[in-house]
C-alpha cells in the first residue's frame, strides 16, 4: 500500500507541477498569435466549455471530493494499473482547483481556431482526457490471469 500511495503522490505533483509552471508563463504575460491557434490568457469560472460556472465558489469544494473520491477508490481497489493514469488525473484536477482558489478561475491558454472555434484549455485539460481514455482502455481491457 506504501508503494503504491508513492508512485500515485509522485504522478500527481509531477502534473501539478509541469500545469503550474505552463500557467505561470501565461499569467506573467506570455502571448502568441498564429493563423491556427492562439496562446492567450483565459480564467474560466466553469468546468469544459465554462459549464457549471453558475456553482461558483462550491465549484471548487465539488471537485475537491469527487477527487477525493477518485483517489479513495483507487487505492480501496487496490490495482496498481490504475495508478499512473489516477495520478495524471488527479494532479491535473488538483492544479485546476488550484486556480480555483488562487486566481478565481482555472487558467486556461490554448485557443484553437482553425476551421472552427474551440474552447479555450491547457495541459491539465488535456491530461484529464489522456487519463480517462487511458482508465477506459484498462478498464474495458481483458485482464490476463
Amino acid at each position: 500500500m506504501l508503494k503504491s500511495i508513492a508512485i500515485l503522490l509522485a504522478v500527481v505533483l509531477s502534473v501539478f507541477a509541469t500545469d503550474q509552471l505552463l500557467k505561470k508563463i501565461f499569467i506573467d504575460g506570455f502571448r502568441y498569435y498564429t493563423d491556427y491557434i492562439d496562446l492567450i490568457l483565459v480564467f474560466n469560472k466553469g468546468v469544459a466549455f465554462s459549464m457549471f460556472a453558475f456553482l461558483a465558489e462550491s465549484l471548487k469544494w465539488l471537485q475537491l471530493a469527487l477527487l477525493a473520491g477518485v483517489v479513495g477508490y483507487t487505492l480501496w481497489l487496490k490495482e496498481n494499473r490504475y495508478l499512473i493514469p489516477v495520478g495524471i488525473m488527479v494532479g491535473a484536477g488538483l492544479s485546476n482547483v488550484a486556480d480555483r482558489f488562487i486566481h478565481g478561475g482555472v487558467v486556461d491558454y490554448v485557443y484553437w481556431h482553425y476551421g472552427f472555434n474551440f474552447a479555450v484549455f491547457n495541459f491539465a485539460d488535456v491530461m484529464i482526457d489522456i487519463a480517462v481514455v487511458w482508465l477506459f482502455i484498462l478498464n474495458y481491457s481483458v485482464k490476463k490471469a
